[in-house]
């Protein structure tokens, strides 16, 4: 089966793993880059790379983000010389971006940069920026807005949401190679990252829902709760931000019209989303064994939906 991704953390990447197990170079994953940020003049795009590097084998799993054994010897000397450390970037993760940067100067898109990482490390599947036009998302706080990732990170998300949006977006547009991933999947997968800032960027770039809308393709959302609770990151807290409850049928809420199917945990509390049709299963993917499994089911759900 030919399978697009929308994905954005965790979560998502680690479903698009298991994936490309199974269908290889038939999997495209459409990646949020709504959180991409400027660090030490670097642009770096923290979900196609954490895509990226689940997908190359090269993750490094204890922390959920950068290169497994990466040395941090550029970043120490950095905030040595008094750049700031909040945002940590690993000695080959830093490469990537440097790669980034340089291939965008020189009049490359960002999908082809991406697209060369991605195969320079050895991954099957496509990584496909969202859009190539810069969108970024920021936080509105008690104390004014703050970018996505000076929340996250330096503010370690700990001050009230008051707001959240994504600039940038009126001039944005699906890629080409987006919209081709799309007419031409056999099954559309919204991946468990978080439904706000991770899938919602890439649900709010105008002209994707009319794209998704137009596949001859199932659209089935995997909820990123597990046993009622997000296994990672403020997802509850963007959820209740957004004046929705942190459940699956929460998450089903924000994505009407386009979804016709969602995968709940086997363990939810909660009811089950209405009006759309759910299949409830063990999600919680531990280890390549855990990831391959959901993808499996979520593949089975998928053919007979279709």
């Amino acid at each position: 089966m030919r399978i697009a991704m929308l994905a954005g953390g965790t979560g998502g990447a680690k479903l698009a793993a298991g994936m490309q197990e199974l269908v290889g170079a038939d999997l495209a994953v459409v990646a949020n880059t709504a959180d991409d940020v400027c660090i030490h003049g670097l642009h770096v795009s923290p979900d196609p790379d954490l895509i990226t590097y689940w997908l190359a084998d090269e993750i490094d799993e204890e922390r959920g983000w950068g290169i497994r054994g990466d040395s941090f010897t550029v970043h120490e000397r950095l905030e040595r010389l008094g750049a700031p450390g909040w945002f940590q970037l690993s000695d080959r993760d830093l490469a990537t971006c440097l790669y980034r940067t340089h291939f965008r100067a020189e009049g490359g898109s960002l999908t082809a940069a991406q697209g060369q990482i991605a195969r320079a490390l050895g991954v099957r599947a496509s990584v496909l920026p969202m859009c190539e036009e810069d969108v970024y998302t920021r936080v509105l706080t008690p104390g004014g807005w703050r970018g996505l990732q000076e929340y996250l990170i330096a503010e370690r998300s700990a001050p009230a949401i008051e707001g959240v949006e994504v600039q940038g977006l009126d001039q944005a547009a699906p890629t080409p190679e987006v919209r081709e991933a799309l007419a031409g999947a056999d099954a559309i997968v919204v991946g468990p990252s978080n439904p706000v800032i991770s899938i919602g960027p890439i649900l709010w770039v105008p002209g994707m829902r009319d794209a998704i809308a137009a596949a001859d393709a199932p659209v089935i959302a995997v909820s990123p709760f597990v046993a009622g609770r997000a296994v990672k990151g403020p997802t509850e807290k963007f959820m209740a931000a957004v004046g929705r409850p942190a459940t699956a049928a929460g998450v089903a809420s924000l994505f009407v019209g386009v979804i016709g199917a969602m995968v709940v945990d086997a363990d939810d509390p909660d009811p089950a989303p209405e009006d759309v049709r759910v299949l409830s299963c063990p999600t919680l993917m531990e280890g390549a064994a855990g990831r391959r499994e959901l993808a499996e089911r979520v593949l089975e759900f998928a053919e007979l939906l279709a």
